[in-house]
């Protein structure tokens, strides 16, 4: 029975899949995302989380329990200098996993996972999402007050008008008192 297994084999013994998942998430690390089959890429989310959470406090302790899964030196100092300081304010979820169409060969469930801090397509478009709910708050706001408002503006030029009525008609008095005063 396997009770309280929650992890995927993968169809592969204990060594094989540690190194499976070890190149996979160095892989992801370097270039930031690979294409894999879903099963996989769900299984090296799990793995490869924790490694990028480890990554955010750069110690001696820390760079060596990383490198206990990643066995590459190189990978280990992109991580700790490159990803580490773009994830360190993202309490979680680093990696993003993508539905591909199956694969053509045996028809597999293909997946597209990568790092999210790393997709500019979709960091636009959360920023676009993010300006449209505060746009919808708004506009209905406007909404509630448009009538109010266009009261008070209607209200307003009609009292310019008169100004500008009387204005006139102060000009005109005085210039008939000066025409009495040319004539007397």
């Amino acid at each position: 029975m396997r009770h309280g297994k929650k992890h995927n084999h993968l169809g592969r013994t204990t060594s094989h899949r540690k190194a499976m998942l070890a190149n996979m998430a160095s892989s992801l690390i370097t270039h930031k995302r690979i294409t894999t089959t879903l099963a996989k890429a769900k299984a090296l989310r799990v793995y490869v989380e924790p490694i990028i959470t480890k990554s955010k406090n750069d110690t001696t302790h820390s760079r060596r329990t990383v490198f206990a899964y990643l066995q590459d030196k190189e990978v280990v100092t992109e991580l700790f200098r490159d990803v580490a300081a773009k994830v360190a304010n993202r309490p979680g979820g680093y990696t993003r996993i993508i539905k591909l169409n199956n694969r053509l060969g045996d028809n597999a469930e293909m997946a597209l996972i990568e790092l999210v801090d790393y997709n500019e397509v979709y960091g636009k478009d959360a920023a676009a999402a993010e300006k449209k709910t505060t746009r919808r708050g708004r506009s209905k706001a406007k909404k509630a007050d448009a009538p109010a408002t266009e009261v008070k503006e209607e209200a307003a030029p009609v009292v310019e008008a008169k100004e500008e009525v009387a204005e006139e008609a102060a000009p005109e008095a005085p210039a008939a008192d000066d025409a009495e005063e040319q004539k007397a």
